[in-house]
């Protein structure tokens, strides 16, 4: 379902742009559709024809998400396995400090080869109503100020659906447009449909490596940019917007934590207005791919930032539970070994970090 064809039935029924407004900010909320609509003398504030055709509109959103299962993080992040309507399911996660983090495909067409996410390709786009269902869901659970589209998915390849959702979070949804994070490995549609939306999202663009080589054989199917044009069009949105990009790095051992990865990150990226946030890779079972030793993960970031790269490191939410780069679904869906995060709860928390 996408948000148009919720408020088209809404309208059918007799509701006025003031009655939709309600409906979608109690939908937001996680709260009844009907919550608050009574007044003091008993009338209510909804036609008695929106009344009696808003139980099955309710089955019809309750049915387009529901939590399959929940699992919390030392962190104090919390992972949602979320089940669709047609059985298919994606990821959300609850974020500390009021941030959650939301699917918009289940599957990716990018192939980013360090994401598990990628190895099953796109199986199908979510309408722009269960993109939002996910926010009315986490809400129900923990207040949330803050949306990040950086689950499952490139939002990208969904734009419609996505800025659908975006401009309903940033209006009824009460969440301020700086704290809408669009990510994407970076799309000409991309740089072309933000500047004209009514709520201009902040943007995160997936780099992870300065050689364009490189980033072309870590992201096979992402559009070729090179890394100078596409840090340019960054630069060029957050100057219009006011909001600082987030440049998104997974830091591979060997692979792009190297000296001339470093001093071409600071080439490129000093005196920008925005971030670079380190991810260390959240390794999985039978994967090439190695997480860096803490200290070269310390020693990439200070390096950059003694030299005028303000840089951060961003461990994916729920590393103790296996829970990143859509490792629930998979091992829902049976791709990845249910043993090997039943060791990690087993052990130690010095151990689990790795």
């Amino acid at each position: 379902m996408r948000i148009p064809d919720f408020h088209q039935a809404l309208a059918d029924l007799g509701a006025r742009p003031c009655h939709i407004g309600r409906i979608n900010r109690a939908w937001l909320k996680g709260q009844p559709l009907d919550a608050g609509t009574r007044h003091q003398k008993g009338e209510h504030y909804f036609p008695l024809a929106v009344r009696n055709g808003l139980p099955p509109l309710v089955a019809q959103l309750d049915a387009l998400a529901r939590i399959e299962s929940q699992h919390p993080a030392a962190d104090g992040s919390l992972r949602l396995l979320v089940a669709l309507n047609d059985g298919q399911m994606v990821e959300s996660v609850l974020l500390p400090r009021d941030g959650l983090c939301v699917s918009s495909q289940v599957g990716c067409a990018v192939g980013c080869t360090f994401c598990m996410t990628g190895k099953s390709g796109l199986l199908r786009q979510l309408g722009s109503a269960e993109i939002v269902a996910q926010v009315a869901l986490a809400r129900r659970l923990r207040p949330v100020k803050k949306v990040v589209f950086m689950g499952m998915g490139e939002p990208a390849h969904n734009l419609d659906n996505v800025l659908d959702a975006i401009q309903l979070l940033g209006t009824d949804g009460n969440i301020g447009h700086k704290n809408l994070v669009f990510s994407t490995v970076g799309d000409a549609r991309v740089f072309e449909r933000l500047p004209q939306q009514q709520v201009k999202p902040a943007l995160a663009l997936s780099l992870h490596s300065t050689d364009a080589a490189l980033r072309a054989q870590l992201l096979p199917r992402a559009p070729r940019f090179d890394p100078v044009e596409l840090v340019a069009l960054g630069e060029d949105y957050a100057r219009r917007t006011g909001y600082p990009i987030q440049y998104q790095w997974t830091l591979l051992a060997g692979i792009n934590d190297t000296q001339q990865e470093m001093d071409a990150a600071v080439q490129l990226l000093r005196g920008k207005y925005g971030v670079l946030n380190i991810i260390p890779y959240n390794s999985v079972d039978g994967d090439h791919y190695q997480r860096p030793s803490a200290a070269r993960i310390e020693q990439f970031k200070r390096y950059l930032h003694d030299n005028g790269v303000l840089t951060k490191v961003r461990d994916s939410a729920g590393q103790d539970i296996d829970g990143g780069c859509g490792q629930l679904r998979a091992r829902a869906a049976g791709v990845i070994d249910h043993s090997r995060l039943l060791r990690r709860q087993r052990s130690g928390p010095e151990q689990q970090a790795g």
